[in-house]
């Protein structure tokens, strides 16, 4: 349990960090870059891939989890590109439900691909998780009186190429939450495959992280982007951290190697509880009375996955 618990820490202290990225200069796009090359090169040092003699280009040809490793090298990237953009024409709270209803595709997965045991007390478990879910995503509608009352009259006060430009913005951002939802959805779909390939897994992280880091350096040369000392800085912590994060969320799975719903869920659980309380302390963010129920309804949710099913196991 505690390489789960470690990488919720993790993970939330990367969201913490991207919460205040913007005031102090740094450029996510740059920051997530640099962070892949720390990731590769702790790989390198702290998990010493074994190429076992071959070349390169001979380990991607040969090795079974190349699929794996591609797949993660493309994804990683790509997901967080199509997340900004949700961010962008959705907003960060209908983005960030996406990604954690993302959910339901790794615990379908755990019952359909890695054929685990669906007991009564998992069953009771996963229901609780996503009521948690639920109630821990809901958000005050902060729209104006002004807005709800311009949208009940239909009103369009630029004409028909603003309704058309809302329309095109209303596409995009279904997209992207589409792309989100499925996209980290995939993701920890891969990394449980990783945790199942044993002693092999750190050289598919290495070529994932590289594959990753070339993908989003080739991406933000194309925009041509201005590089700042701050996300440099910025990406060298998000590169510890994130790494730290998914190499102990694999051990995880690696731990509960026959209960990969507990970690799924335990980890997605974990960090947006952990998440919300460290918004109400550190941020000032409110805790509505729904997201309170959300908590306790999740917690439940985690004893139901992990202890009561050991006690009736």
């Amino acid at each position: 349990m505690h390489n789960l618990i470690i990488a919720v820490l993790c993970s939330v202290a990367v969201s913490v960090l991207l919460k205040v990225a913007r005031k102090r200069n740094i450029v996510i796009q740059q920051a997530i870059a640099f962070n892949y090359i720390v990731a590769l090169s702790l790989s390198w040092f702290l998990l010493k891939p074994d190429f076992k003699g071959l070349q390169f280009t001979d380990f991607i040809a040969q090795s079974e989890n190349t699929p794996i490793f591609l797949a993660l090298g493309i994804l990683l990237p790509s997901v967080f590109i199509i997340m900004s953009k949700a961010v962008e024409f959705t907003g960060i709270v209908r983005s960030d439900a996406a990604q954690r209803l993302s959910l339901f595709l790794p615990i379908l997965a755990a019952f359909l691909i890695f054929h685990e045991i669906l007991s009564q007390s998992k069953l009771i478990g996963i229901v609780l998780a996503f009521i948690g879910l639920f109630c821990l995503l809901s958000k005050p509608n902060r729209q104006s009186a002004v807005d709800k009352k311009q949208h009940f009259l239909n009103v369009d006060p630029e004409g028909g190429s603003k309704r058309t430009s809302e329309l095109t913005n209303n596409f995009k951002g279904v997209l992207g939450l589409i792309g989100v939802w499925f996209g980290y959805g995939i993701i920890d779909i891969l990394f449980k495959q990783v945790a199942k390939s044993g002693g092999v897994f750190p050289t598919t992280l290495f070529i994932a992280f590289t594959l990753a880091a070339c993908i989003m350096f080739i991406y933000l040369l194309f925009k041509r982007t201005q590089w700042n000392v701050a996300s440099f800085v910025g990406g060298m912590i998000l590169g510890v951290l994130n790494f730290f994060n998914i190499l102990f969320y694999i051990k995880a799975h690696q731990s509960f190697g026959s209960n990969p719903t507990l970690v799924f869920a335990g980890m997605n659980i974990g960090v947006i509880c952990l998440g919300t309380v460290t918004g109400a302390l550190i941020f000032k963010e409110k805790i509505s009375k729904i997201n309170g129920v959300g908590i306790v309804f999740s917690l439940t949710a985690i004893f139901c996955l992990y202890y009561l099913d050991k006690i009736l196991a």
